[in-house]
């Protein structure tokens, strides 16, 4: 069995997902010395682990319904 969530959960999950990862980033960033450069590859990271799970659809965004496909009459 495959594990899916459905386009609803997953766009919540995603966006909570963005907003903790940036409020982390900028947390670390802010209590310990390291450059911005350091903080560039941690989102790139991040951002990485979005991508393959959206790869191995496990994610499947939708956008909040903003991008829906207009069905053409054939």
């Amino acid at each position: 069995m495959k594990l899916r969530l459905n386009p609803l959960k997953s766009d919540i999950l995603i966006c909570v997902y963005a907003v903790v990862s940036l409020y982390l980033r900028f947390k670390f960033e802010s209590e310990t010395a390291i450059s911005p450069m350091n903080s560039i590859v941690m989102g790139i990271c991040f951002v990485v682990i979005l991508w393959v799970l959206i790869k191995l659809k496990v994610l499947n965004p939708n956008w909040f319904g903003l991008f829906n496909a207009k069905k053409t009459k054939s």
